[in-house]
């Protein structure tokens, strides 16, 4: 037997016998009728012995084609990659393959690649796009049936059509072409612009690989910019994953979601919900004014003048989903008092629901909502004072963190005077890789105690899964205050572990130990 290696290097020889039953039998037969003769002359006057060859087989891997046959580099210039082909491909649908092109690629799947977007033995060929939009792809429908069940009904189904031309007018010529290039290609190519349509057309061809590729690419690039838009696009491509992300980024970050563009372009639907969302985290003059906005845009829709009678026509009962009496009183005075959009009756009803005893019934939502509570991440196991320290004089404290869910940081919670009651203006900023994700300038009020106190952000800052930002404070005040001792590393905060680690911004001696920034204040 020869045994070799899995390059085919030998590596031992090896030989055995094995005996049959039979020829023993025989065998032994004989020699016991010359049992006075010798050895040697015994076992040459016996019958020959039968020797099977057994091969051993070892178990290996399975090796793929590229495995077997690793690719090389065209040697002229005849011959021309993969790669290149898709480039073409992509521009024009009638590129002419090298002569002999399948003996470039070793495997299935680079052959299979070339009849991308290739009019090359096309059996089928698709109008994708709406009227004065379209292209013509073609297409080959085994390769189609083999990547799509809605293909393979279409083509080779009981009900299939012997059509040479196939119209898709709901369907973008870009996601189209997408989702032949994964069906041919097995490549996922994704980009911000495309990737809704994208979805579209991976669901109606139920090619669920490429639709979670897309929900994913959709996740990671989520903002409250396109959380609105998003939320409306996951319930019609019925995604409860996406849906609750989007959820997740709109209570948080509220009054950006509100404020963006995106938001005019919801359904009435989608703005029902937003406007019943219990946890939303946003002024309700803010939540007013989205309204106002996204009905401006609503009568453009329809072809409708902009009129405060249409904007209320287009708002409908939506309108009562406001909860305008729990405004403060100047917001709905100088706001939604004068904007028109309500009667004369409903805004006098208001006024009285501030201020009078006997409060009158009203249509409108009058229960506050409850909006998000914010969590605290503490880092230090105690507190101390000196009479040196901790000193302020423009320098900056600097602590890197990061965590392993998603979370929204609202704020930070600072140590206060240790000399009595005193007042300090914080300069706060968040970082990552030296980018500014959010920064504030405010004043707070300590009373001498060795309590945190919160300072916020304009809105909540983003913040990814394991990756790490630098928070920093830079504090003006005459008094010395309390810091922090015993840092920890690692805290766990309710289902959000959060580490921490030095920062080389930090000048005024806060670090992992001791210091400043005390608190991580975020929404979760």
């Amino acid at each position: 037997i020869l045994m070799v290696d899995e390059k085919g290097k030998n590596m031992k020889c090896l030989t055995f016998f094995l005996m049959l039953p039979e020829t023993v039998k025989n065998r032994s037969k004989k020699s016991s009728k010359k049992g006075n003769s010798s050895s040697s002359s015994s076992s040459s006057k016996l019958p020959p012995v039968c020797y099977e060859i057994i091969t051993l087989k070892t178990k290996k891997k399975k090796k793929m084609a590229a495995d077997i046959f690793p690719r090389k580099k065209p040697a002229n210039t005849n011959t021309t990659s993969v790669q290149q082909y898709h480039q073409q491909n992509l521009n024009n649908n009638n590129t002419i393959p090298a002569p002999n092109w399948q003996g470039l690629y070793p495997t299935i799947r680079e052959r299979n690649a070339v009849m991308f977007n290739n009019d090359l033995m096309a059996d089928v060929h698709f109008v994708v796009g709406p009227p004065g939009g379209t292209q013509r792809l073609p297409g080959h429908k085994y390769v189609l049936a083999v990547g799509s069940s809605v293909f393979h009904a279409m083509f080779y189904g009981e009900l299939a059509e012997d059509k040479d031309e196939i119209r898709i007018p709901d369907v973008e010529p870009a996601a189209f072409l997408a989702m032949l290039k994964y069906i041919y290609c097995d490549e996922i190519d994704l980009a911000a612009d495309t990737v809704l349509a994208t979805l579209y057309a991976a669901k109606k061809y139920i090619v669920p690989h490429l639709a979670r590729a897309c929900v994913n690419f959709l996740e990671t690039s989520l903002s409250a910019k396109n959380a609105c838009v998003l939320l409306s696009q996951s319930c019609l491509f019925e995604e409860p994953d996406l849906t609750q992300r989007c959820w997740e980024v709109i209570d948080a970050q509220a009054e950006l979601a509100l404020k963006s563009e995106g938001f005019c372009d919801i359904d009435f639907q989608t703005l029902e919900s937003i406007l019943r969302r219990e946890t939303l985290n946003a002024k309700e003059i803010v939540v007013f004014e989205a309204a106002l906005n996204w009905a401006e845009v609503e009568c453009q829709r329809q072809e409708l003048t902009a009129t405060i009678d249409n904007k209320r026509k287009v708002l409908g009962k939506a309108l009562y989903l406001i909860r305008i009496p729990t405004m403060a009183l100047d917001d709905f005075a100088n706001g939604a008092a004068q904007s028109g959009i309500l009667t004369l009756n409903e805004t006098n009803d208001i006024f009285l629901w501030y201020t009078a005893a006997k409060k009158p019934e009203l249509q409108f939502v009058s229960k506050p909502r409850k909006g998000l509570v914010p969590q605290r991440c503490h880092r230090f196991q105690s507190c101390a004072y000196r009479s040196n320290q901790w000193r302020y004089r423009g320098r900056c404290d600097s602590i890197q963190f990061a965590v392993d869910k998603r979370v929204f940081i609202a704020g930070f919670g600072l140590y206060g005077s240790s000399c009595g009651s005193a007042e300090y203006s914080a300069k706060i900023e968040l970082k990552r890789q030296g980018v500014i994700l959010g920064q504030n300038l405010s004043k707070y009020f300590s009373d001498g105690s060795s309590n945190t106190f919160p300072v916020w952000f304009e809105y909540p800052v983003q913040i990814e899964p394991d990756t790490f930002y630098t928070a920093s404070v830079i504090l003006d005040g005459n008094e010395l205050s309390y810091f922090g001792q015993e840092g920890m590393t690692e805290v766990q905060c309710g289902k959000v572990t959060v580490q921490f680690q030095c920062s080389s911004d930090s000048t005024n001696g806060t670090g992992v130990q001791g210091g400043q920034i005390p608190e991580l204040i975020f929404y979760a």
